[in-house]
């Protein structure tokens, strides 16, 4: 840990060619609780319990950022100009006003105006992207090539973001632009292995986090992976704020960790090649 970081980023280092972000596992609403339709709401739509299903990576040298800031307060994944990362579909914004389900978060005239949008950006965005950019140079110093990894997971079912079930791993490269071809490929193929659904840049191409650090040009190879929650805990059907989230399950879990653990291990073998 860093005791120099503010208390809501956590920073856990290791010297292998592999960073792990993680943006969206945060529960802290700051001060806005007041302002918001509902607590548990604001907080429906987190990446759960991700640090639980990535500690392995720890053991493995990697490096791991995540952040105990919820989305609702700022997007940290999201480009900080405000444009969209999927131009003509349903999205949430850099500071989030409704839910994946287009539920609105705040209170009628509570919503954060342009000034406070900028206040979000400059006070959490800001800080997080600075920290990432420093640990792929301290780690590019260390290795030709690094693999940012960005860790992701949603429900199963969003009717307003996609059709039907989201398959389990849902692999990103901005179509291509943000990883090495071959690790794009060889991460695929531990995915198609597994004998689960998945895909290589649909739905989920990749955020602001992949498409702004993936630099493979400079050695900084960018992935992101969106998992269906379902491989790690039970979703209720039907789901609402008083069933979700549910608690994590560690035997639904362990085939999942077993194919992430080969990915990791993937990218580690290609980083080191």
């Amino acid at each position: 840990m860093d005791a120099t970081l503010p208390p809501w980023l956590v920073l856990q280092r290791g010297d292998a060619p592999l960073l792990i972000s993680l943006p969206h596992p945060g529960t802290g609403l700051a001060d806005l609780e007041p302002r918001l339709v509902s607590p548990a709401l604001a907080r429906h739509d987190t990446d759960w319990w991700l640090p639980q299903l990535y500690e392995f990576a720890l053991a493995m040298g990697a490096t791991l950022l995540r952040t105990t800031l919820s989305r609702t307060v700022v997007d940290l994944n999201r480009d900080p100009s405000g444009a969209s990362l999927y131009p003509g579909q349903a999205t949430t914004g850099l500071c989030p006003t409704e839910t994946f389900d287009g539920l609105p978060l705040y209170r009628d005239g509570q919503a954060p105006g342009a000034a406070e949008v900028e206040r979000r950006r400059d006070t959490w965005h800001a800080p997080y992207h600075a920290v990432l950019r420093a640990e792929l140079t301290r780690l590019r110093a260390r290795h030709p090539k690094v693999v940012l990894y960005d860790g992701h997971s949603i429900r199963s079912r969003v009717a307003r973001l996609f059709d039907g079930e989201l398959p389990l791993y849902n692999l990103g490269t901005n179509g291509g632009a943000s990883a090495d071809a071959e690790l794009a490929a060889q991460v695929a193929q531990v995915l198609a292995d597994s004998g689960q659904p998945h895909v290589v840049n649909g739905r989920f191409k990749g955020g602001w986090i992949t498409r702004h650090h993936g630099r493979p040009a400079e050695g900084v190879h960018a992935l992101q992976m969106e998992l269906a929650c379902r491989g790690y805990m039970a979703e209720p059907d039907p789901l609402g704020v008083d069933t979700w989230p549910t608690p994590y399950d560690p035997v639904r879990a362990e085939p999942t960790r077993r194919t992430l653990h080969e990915v990791l291990n993937t990218a580690l073998r290609w980083a080191r090649a």
